[in-house]
C-alpha cells in the first residue's frame, strides 16, 4: 500500500471514516512556491486601483507541477513585494479542479495563498489519490508540508492493496 495513504487507512480502521474532520497526507515532494505562476483564460479584466485581475472562462493556472482550472479566477496582487511575482492570492470559482502529480481535487471554490502555500477548497470537495477517494465540505491544503485537512461530513472510499 502506498505509504502516504497509511495515516488515512489507520483513521478508517479506528472508526473515523465518517467523522467531522480528517487529516490527509499529500504527495511526497514539497511544493516550490517561488516558481512562476502562469494564467490563461478566455477573457482578462484588470483593475489597477484594487490590484486585481479577473480571468474569466476556461481558466488554467499553472505553477510548477501544480494546476488549477476553474470558470473564473481572481488574482490579487501584493503591494508589499513579499509574494512571488507580486501575486498574493488566487480565488477560483465556478467549478474548480486542482491537480498535483499525485492527487486530483474537485470543488466549487478555492482560495490559493501564494505566499504561504495554502489552498482552501470548499463545496462538495472530492480528493482522489489513485483508486482512493475522500470527500467533504472543506479541504485545507498545506502545499509546503504536503498535508491537508478535510472537514464537514467526511466520507472516504479506499481500495485495500491499491495505490
Amino acid at each position: 500500500m502506498n505509504q502516504r495513504l497509511l495515516p488515512l487507512v489507520l483513521c478508517l480502521v479506528a472508526g473515523t471514516a465518517f467523522a467531522q474532520g480528517a487529516d490527509i497526507a499529500l504527495g511526497t515532494q514539497t511544493f516550490d512556491r517561488t516558481q512562476p505562476v502562469e494564467v490563461t483564460a478566455d477573457e482578462l479584466s484588470i483593475d489597477q486601483a484594487s490590484g486585481q485581475a479577473v480571468f474569466d472562462g476556461n481558466v488554467l493556472v499553472v505553477q510548477g507541477e501544480v494546476r488549477l482550472s476553474a470558470g473564473k479566477v481572481t488574482v490579487e496582487y501584493s503591494t508589499e513585494g513579499t509574494a512571488p511575482n507580486g501575486v498574493s492570492r488566487l480565488i477560483a470559482s465556478d467549478g474548480v479542479t486542482f491537480v498535483t502529480p499525485a492527487e486530483a481535487i474537485e470543488a466549487r471554490e478555492a482560495t490559493y495563498s501564494v505566499a504561504d502555500g495554502t489552498v482552501r477548497l470548499s463545496g462538495d470537495v472530492i480528493l482522489t489519490q489513485g483508486q482512493n477517494a475522500i470527500a467533504g465540505e472543506t479541504l485545507t491544503l498545506d502545499l509546503n508540508a504536503g498535508s491537508g485537512r478535510m472537514e464537514g461530513r467526511v466520507r472516504t472510499v479506499f481500495t485495500p492493496g491499491g495505490n
